[in-house]
């Protein structure tokens, strides 16, 4: 006589556990859809280069190693380069930011 009723509590368990799982999925599916990318700066350059602003256009923190300039210099030169259409003053800006970013040796510059 017990058996029937401790399968009959189980099922009645599983079917529950069942509806929550669908409730659950249909709130998951129709929460609304936020973006994974972290937003663009929006706003224009400022007259002289400070190092949140270098910082923002490489898309780093203001207090980071040389090569993780270098790395993020790379990624955006790539995608704005003059020569694949991109524009000269966002080159330009780009590279002022990289000069700007700590970690650059000032002696490495040179006019040749």
């Amino acid at each position: 006589m017990a058996t029937p009723m401790v399968a009959g509590a189980a099922v009645a368990a599983a079917a529950l556990a069942g509806r929550y799982g669908i409730l659950a999925w249909h709130a998951f599916k129709a929460r609304p859809s936020v973006p994974r990318m972290r937003r663009f700066y929006e706003g224009g350059f400022q007259t002289s280069m400070t190092r949140r602003e270098a910082a923002l256009i490489l898309g780093v923190r203001e207090r980071v190693v040389a090569e993780k300039v270098k790395e993020a210099h790379r990624r955006v030169m790539v995608a704005n380069h003059p020569d694949a259409g991109g524009s000269h003053y966002l080159a330009s800006k780009i590279n002022e930011a990289k000069d700007m970013m700590p970690g650059k040796s000032n002696n490495s510059a040179s006019a040749f």
